[in-house]
């Protein structure tokens, strides 16, 4: 992407966190991204385009958050596995909440419109994928299953964390570290798997 495409997305997620789905539009990105008129309409010329563009520039920015290339290699274990994991889920819920809020908004309305449903599916790919060759490396008997539970587990507590009940209070590394330990050592305890 360019400067300027950044530029757009970025404040099309800003708007999403600031006024929801109702306040994006392509004046008020315009309007936030400090260009002229007519400038968002130019790169995204329809709503379809301009919510593409914000779940793109969201995944870029949430895989620099949770650093992808960080994540441990197959061989590393479970003891690699833990710390990867609650690394970048504490790094997410520390320091970059806002995201969180714009995919929200972005996974709503992505079940109000097919085409965003298709595009923001594929795009989660990447983060799943990642995972679920990580499951089986570490010994999981079922990693599709396994990583759905995973995903759904991390999904629920950053809900919790960032706009649910407990928004005023983020788990500590460790807290992460022992919740991903339960979660993971009851997954992959069973035979041919790895222990904690």
């Amino acid at each position: 992407m360019t400067a300027r495409a950044d530029l757009i997305a970025d404040a099309a997620l800003t708007l999403l966190v600031e006024r929801g789905m109702r306040g994006l539009t392509h004046r008020a990105v315009d309007e936030t991204a400090g260009l002229p008129q007519g400038s968002t309409s130019n790169y995204a010329r329809t709503r379809q385009a301009l919510l593409e563009a914000a779940v793109r520039r969201l995944a870029d920015r949430e895989a620099r958050v949770m650093s992808l290339e960080e994540m441990p290699v197959p061989d590393t274990g479970l003891d690699g596995l833990l710390e990867g994991l609650s690394l970048a889920l504490h790094r997410y819920l520390t320091d970059h909440r806002e995201l969180l809020v714009a995919r929200y908004e972005l996974g709503l309305e992505a079940t109000r419109r097919p085409e965003l449903r298709a595009f923001y599916d594929e795009t989660g790919r990447r983060f799943r994928e990642p995972l679920t060759a990580l499951m089986r490396a570490a010994g999981s008997s079922e990693p599709e299953r396994h990583t759905l539970s995973l995903v759904a587990w991390c999904e629920g507590l950053m809900f919790s964390c960032a706009v649910g009940a407990f928004h005023s209070s983020v788990p500590s590394r460790e807290e992460l570290r022992t919740g991903f330990r339960e979660l993971l050592g009851g997954m992959l305890g069973g035979p041919g798997g790895t222990t904690a």
